[in-house]
């Protein structure tokens, strides 16, 4: 906990730095970096449909097609602006974690706009996903489900952006996961906790209009995370992702990206990520977001 209150100390000591101009557009493009949320919400009367895909991994070489023959999650998507500032949302996830079959419900609201009277854009989201997987009869199960509140996580967070140039942005988002039920090892002296806190950091470098380099990564403030398996090595690993981002008209944003999160919603990526890039388990992905106007 101790280095997330001083990377917040550091955020909060760098604003007054921030040069204050004009009201900011498009600090990012879309309404998600990579694996993050972004600042960015849908204007009032927008509904967005979205399909995310993340194949398997790279490293499964030809008899997969480099991953492009498996699935490792799935991404159903549809969110409404109700006003310029806030917008909902509900999404259908096949999950890469122990929970899957996910529905989650999602709100985010932007509470400051970068212009003249703020160095910087601040908003708030906050997710809340069940798992709709069949119960299981084994108690040892994780979805054995005792109570339907095991089959419930979430997710909330503080987003500090800045579009620090018009070509570059950066973001920074402090939040917690909250899952009503963890796995259990009784081996292991150190277990794993319901709340993981964690920090998120994203930037974008514009080359042109609507071609964008994008970056995104999170680092979970976990000791069960850090702790090392019986082979001496670390079975979680810090979610990673860098893409490209084409705004093809027409209300269209294509991303496509290499992540080695398997899972596309932060109850499942920022505690289940144990995918590494050294070992070439990483994916290419893809988001395709649709626009609609009501």
């Amino acid at each position: 906990m101790s280095n997330l209150r001083y990377t917040i100390l550091l955020l909060i000591t760098l604003l007054p730095f921030i040069t204050y101009g004009q009201s900011t557009y498009q600090t990012f493009k879309d309404t998600r970096v990579i694996n993050s949320q972004s600042v960015e919400t849908l204007k009032k009367g927008i509904l967005d449909f979205r399909i995310g895909h993340r194949f398997g991994d790279v490293g499964g070489g030809w008899p997969t097609f480099y991953g492009f023959e498996t699935a490792a999650d799935v991404l159903w998507e549809f969110d409404y602006g109700l006003t310029d500032n806030f917008m909902v949302g509900i999404m259908r996830a096949k999950g890469s974690g122990p929970l899957k079959q996910n529905v989650s419900a999602l709100s985010k609201f932007r509470i400051l706009r970068q212009g003249e009277k703020s160095p910087f854009s601040l908003g708030f989201s906050g997710i809340m996903s069940i798992s709709t997987m069949a119960k299981s009869d084994n108690a040892g199960r994780i979805n054995f489900f005792a109570k339907f509140a095991h089959r419930v996580s979430y997710n909330v967070q503080m987003i500090l952006a800045s579009k620090v140039s018009e070509r570059f942005s950066l973001q920074v988002s402090p939040q917690f996961t909250y899952r009503n039920i963890v796995p259990t090892d009784d081996r292991l002296v150190v277990q794993d906790k319901n709340v993981l806190p964690s920090i998120s950091a994203a930037a974008k470098f514009q080359f042109n209009k609507v071609f964008a380099l994008i970056v995104d990564a999170t680092v979970p403030f976990s000791e069960y995370r850090r702790t090392l398996n019986s082979e001496g090595e670390r079975d979680f690993h810090y979610p990673f992702g860098v893409g490209f981002e084409w705004e093809t008209g027409g209300g269209h944003v294509f991303q496509i990206n290499l992540t080695n999160a398997k899972g596309m919603i932060e109850t499942d990526y920022i505690p289940y990520t144990t995918s590494s890039w050294g070992a070439s388990e990483y994916r290419i992905g893809f988001t395709i977001a649709r626009q609609f106007n009501l």
